[in-house]
C-alpha cells in the first residue's frame, strides 16, 4: 500500500506530462472509439484502437499503469493497432471516481489510491467482459492476448491464471501471481523487465523456478540501463537513452512474439 500510496503522489505529474502521447495518438490515422461495455450492473469505459487492414485480426487487451487510463495508454493501444490488432484498453477504475466518474475525474492522487482499493473479482470480471466484447467485434479472428505495465503488468500475469484461451500473455514489470495461482495458466507468459528495477526483478528468479516446477512457459528478459516504466519513459520527448533502447528492443521482441503465438 505504500507504494500505492508514493505513485499516486506521482500521478498528477505523470498525467500532466502527457500533451506528446495525445499529439501523438490526434495524428494517428487509425480509427478509434471509446464503448461502454457492461456486465452485472457495471458499465467499463473501454477506448478500442483498430488497425488497417481488411484481414481479421487478433485481439489485445491492454490493463493501463497504476495510473488509470491515460494519454499514454491510449498512444499504447494505438501503436498495437498499427501492428495489425485490435486492442481494447478499459479504464478499471470506470464509476469509480466521484459521481460515478473514472480516471480523469479523480482529484489529485486519488486514481492510484483507488486502484489499491480495487478487488479482485472485480478487476477479474471487467478484464473478462472487455475481453469478451473484443472477441466478438466482427473484425476479431478468435485470438486473445494480454498485456499489461507496472501495475498493469502484474493484473497481465493474474488474468492469465483466470482465462484459459489466452494464446500468450506480456507482462511489462509486473508483480507475479502465488505459485498457486499459476497452477491455473494454461498460456505461455512473456515477462520484459528494467534492470534497474530492484522490487520487481527480485521476484523473477522464485518466478522462473515456481514456473518451472508447474510445467508452465515462461520467459523472463531483463533489459539493462532502463528503469521501471520504460515503455512510457523511453517514449517521452526527455527519455532516458536505457529507456529509449529498451522501448525499441522490448517492442521489436513483441512484435515477434505476437506473430508467433
Amino acid at each position: 500500500m505504500t507504494r500505492i500510496l508514493l505513485l499516486s503522489a506521482l500521478a498528477a505529474s505523470t498525467l500532466a506530462a502527457q500533451d506528446w502521447a495525445k499529439a501523438t495518438l490526434d495524428k494517428s490515422p487509425r480509427k478509434h472509439e471509446w464503448v461502454t461495455v457492461t456486465h452485472d450492473g457495471r458499465s467499463v469505459k473501454t477506448f478500442v484502437a483498430y488497425p488497417d487492414s481488411k484481414a481479421k485480426a487478433p485481439v489485445v487487451l491492454v490493463i493501463h499503469e497504476i495510473f488509470g487510463m491515460t494519454d499514454w495508454v491510449q498512444d499504447l493501444a494505438d501503436q498495437v493497432a498499427a501492428a495489425g490488432y485490435i486492442a481494447v484498453a478499459p479504464d478499471l477504475l470506470s464509476g469509480m471516481a466521484p459521481n460515478g466518474g473514472g480516471t480523469t475525474d479523480f482529484p489529485q492522487g486519488g486514481a492510484g489510491r483507488a486502484i489499491g482499493q480495487l478487488s479482485v473479482d472485480q478487476k477479474t470480471a471487467d478484464l473478462n467482459a472487455v475481453a469478451d466484447y473484443g472477441l466478438k467485434l466482427p473484425g476479431a479472428n478468435g485470438k486473445l492476448f494480454v498485456t499489461g505495465y507496472c501495475w498493469g503488468g502484474g493484473e497481465s500475469f493474474h488474468f492469465a491464471t483466470v482465462r484459459p484461451n489466452l494464446a500468450a500473455a506480456f507482462v511489462f514489470y509486473g508483480v507475479p501471481p502465488s505459485k498457486e495461482d499459476m497452477a491455473r495458466i494454461k498460456a505461455p507468459v512473456y515477462g520484459f523487465y528494467a534492470g534497474n528495477d530492484a522490487r520487481i526483478d527480485a521476484t523473477i528468479p522464485d518466478t522462473v523456478t515456481n514456473m518451472k516446477e508447474l510445467g508452465k512457459k515462461y520467459d523472463p528478459v531483463t533489459y539493462e540501463g532502463a528503469g521501471h516504466g520504460f515503455m512510457r519513459g523511453g517514449e517521452q520527448p526527455d527519455a532516458r537513452p536505457g529507456d529509449a533502447k529498451a522501448r525499441t528492443d522490448a517492442w521489436a521482441r513483441w512484435k515477434t512474439l505476437l506473430a508467433s503465438n
